[in-house]
Order: C-alpha cells, then sequence, then structure tokens
C-alpha cells in the first residue's frame, strides 16, 4: 500500500512539475558573446556579463563568455554545438545568425532548439514585418527618449554654467558660442538612435531659450581606442562645444579624460559612470544589459521562454535605461545659494521634460527604423 502510494506521489509531483514547464537549472547553460570592445569595457559588455553571474548566484545557471573579435558567427556557433540553451550575442553583427553567409543556412535555423538574443536592432523581421527566425529575440532599449533627456539636460547646463560651476572649469562662453558634441562607435542604427533623440533633446530646450547650438559629430571612432576619443573630443572642445557625448565603448574614457583636462564636460553611456571623471561627467545615458540578460534567463529557468516575445524592449521604467540621478556632478555644484537653486531647478525642469516623453513629447527611434529629419531641429545646426 505504501509503495503504491509513493509512486501515486511521484507521478503528482512530475505532473505538477511538468506543468510548470521549470527546467532544472543544471541542465541548462547561458553563453555571451561580447561586442568588439570587450568584457572588460566598463559598460555595455561589462553590464551583460554581471547579470549573467546574478543568473549563475540566483538561479545557478552556468554561463560563458567570449570575446569574439572579428569572428561573431563562429562564437555563436560554438556555443550552441556545445549545447548552450540560450545565447546573448552583443556585436552588431546579424547577417550569418538571421539570413546565413557563405552559402550556409541561418544559424538560427541550424539550430532550432537554441534561443539567441540579439541588441540594439531587430533584425529577425522580413520585409512585411513577420518573424523570421522563432528562436530569435531581438532587445531595444529606449535609449533615444533617455539621450533626449540627456540632450536637454546638456543645454540647461551650459546656459548656467557660469551659475554652476567655479575654480578648476574653462567653459566657452555661450553668449560667444554654442556647441554640442557627439562621438559614435560606428554608424549605424544602435549609435544613431542615441545621437538623433540627443539632437531633439538639445533643439527642444534650445527653442525654449531662443538660441541655436551647433552639433559636431563623428559615427566612426569606433570602440576601443580611447586616444580616439580624448583626439576628436579635444577638436570638439576647441570649437567651443561644453558638453560631448560619447557612445563609443572604451573610446569614451578618452573624452571623459580630456574633458578634466580642458576643464569641460562629457557624457558617458551604457553603466553609470559618472564617477570615472569626478565633476566632469555630467551623467551617464544607461543601456543597462544586466536587466534583460537576468529577465530573459529567468524565463529560460522557469519554463516560459518559448511565449516571451520576439522582441523585448526596455522602458525608461524597467530600470535598464534612463539617465544617472546626477548626484555625483551635484556635488561639484559651487557652495553658493545661487548655484544651489538653479541646481535644484535644473533638476526639476529635467524631471518634468522626462515626464513628457512618450505622451506630449516624441521622439524618433532609429532603432526600430524611424527616419529623423534634421529640419525638424531648426535650433540645431549639424556641421
Amino acid at each position: 500500500m505504501k509503495k503504491k502510494l509513493w509512486v501515486f506521489v511521484s507521478l503528482v509531483l512530475i505532473a505538477m512539475f511538468a506543468m510548470t514547464g521549470a527546467v532544472s537549472a543544471s541542465d541548462l547553460k547561458i553563453g555571451i558573446v561580447c561586442s568588439a570592445a570587450g568584457q572588460n569595457d566598463n559598460g555595455y559588455n561589462q553590464s551583460a556579463i554581471e547579470g549573467a553571474k546574478q543568473v549563475s548566484e540566483e538561479l545557478g545557471i552556468d554561463y560563458k563568455v567570449i570575446d569574439a573579435t572579428s569572428d561573431v558567427p563562429a562564437a555563436l556557433e560554438t556555443l550552441a554545438e556545445d549545447g548552450y540553451n540560450l545565447i546573448f550575442s552583443l556585436e552588431y553583427d546579424f547577417e550569418a545568425l538571421i539570413k546565413g553567409v557563405g552559402g550556409n543556412k541561418p544559424i538560427a535555423e541550424q539550430y532550432p532548439d537554441t534561443t539567441f538574443v540579439v541588441f540594439n536592432d531587430n533584425p529577425n523581421i522580413d520585409e512585411n514585418g513577420n518573424v523570421i527566425h522563432k528562436n530569435v529575440i531581438s532587445v531595444l532599449f529606449d535609449v533615444h527618449e533617455a539621450s533626449f533627456v540627456a540632450g536637454a539636460l546638456s543645454v540647461l547646463v551650459n546656459e548656467n554654467n557660469a551659475v554652476l560651476f567655479g575654480e578648476g572649469y574653462h567653459f566657452t562662453d555661450p553668449a560667444k558660442t554654442r556647441a554640442i558634441g557627439f562621438i559614435g562607435g560606428t554608424n549605424s542604427n544602435g549609435i544613431t538612435v542615441f545621437s538623433y533623440g540627443f539632437i531633439q533633446g538639445i533643439n527642444y530646450v534650445a527653442q525654449q531659450l531662443g538660441v541655436k547650438y551647433d552639433y559636431y559629430a563623428k559615427y566612426d571612432a569606433g570602440f576601443s581606442d580611447p586616444a580616439t576619443g580624448s583626439t576628436v573630443a579635444g577638436t570638439y572642445y576647441d570649437n567651443g562645444a561644453n558638453v560631448v557625448f560619447g557612445c563609443a565603448g572604451n573610446v569614451g574614457d578618452g573624452i571623459t579624460s580630456k574633458a578634466k583636462e580642458v576643464g569641460k564636460l562629457a557624457i558617458q553611456v551604457d553603466a553609470n559612470k559618472d564617477n570615472q571623471q569626478p565633476g566632469y561627467v555630467l551623467t551617464s545615458v544607461l543601456k543597462n544589459t544586466k536587466v534583460p540578460v537576468y529577465t530573459i534567463s529567468k524565463a529560460l529557468k522557469d519554463g516560459t521562454l518559448s511565449s516571451m516575445g520576439n522582441l523585448q524592449t526596455y522602458s525608461l521604467s524597467s530600470g535598464a535605461t534612463g539617465i544617472t540621478d546626477l548626484s555625483v556632478i551635484g556635488e561639484h555644484i559651487q557652495k553658493t545659494d545661487a548655484a544651489a537653486a538653479k541646481w535644484a531647478e535644473i533638476k526639476q525642469q529635467v524631471s518634468d521634460i522626462s515626464a513628457k516623453i512618450g505622451s506630449d513629447i516624441k521622439v524618433v527611434n532609429a532603432a526600430i527604423g524611424e527616419k529623423f529629419d534634421p529640419a525638424s531641429c531648426p535650433n540645431v545646426v549639424i556641421k
């Protein structure tokens, strides 16, 4: 009788487990294929790896990280061949995965039991908008909106730099020249999505103030050489820019170093890097890859991955994007009543602008193919 009862209980437990769709963590593995900036980029890749570590610690899922350098397809195939269930590809390289190259079938088709996750674009749709591969998930961040906020903040700070900052800063007087710079790693949707939102944010406040800004931009700086960031940012600062936004991996380190050297401001990207050069990094536009790595991996563990949509978008409210809380730069505002009052006013203005995005304010999203019309920003002169 006891034996029959035990068999019955076992069958019930098995049935319950099957109904939940949950999978034993010991049977699961996730892979991270880093972008060209490498796993020590202090941002985009590193945040994803932190997500994988959290997955390992909290969910018990093993993970592996690959610096793919120039051969992303080979890295994807190696991980898939080795039985990795979920592979996050952080490089902007989709052709072999989605369409196939050299006469080979698409990698997604070759490994139908593996789920691939790509970032910063949605290449997994055909010309009619239909999903091509059910086992590919595209992750987008609403960084266009966060960049808009950063652009608005940049103008508000620039127009009031004499009140806000004291010794150690050497700003160009905005009454003489108004300029802001942008340095991107590559001319792709994953980079222009930042720049276009940034321009719109600059224009939004510039129009309110009745002023015009020159906008210097470079979209082919690469992601690995800080010296490039220092050189290009130096040129922009010399041209009168008081703020330069870098979206170029380790190139951004050169931008922040140059900002400190000349006594002006930089904006960083991906992770919170406000402390990289305290007082000279105005803010960081966050693209926290840790969040999707964890949430999608948890879906794998919970057995709900198959019901997850093929396009996952992370908004300002998700915690995966936005700007920093400005506490670091706030510590370097002058200790005067006038500076404190102006800084409080600017932060409130930024908060009010953020609240309008998505309703009163529409920001172009290049990551989903929306087109940016420079004529829509008449108070920004793109150089």
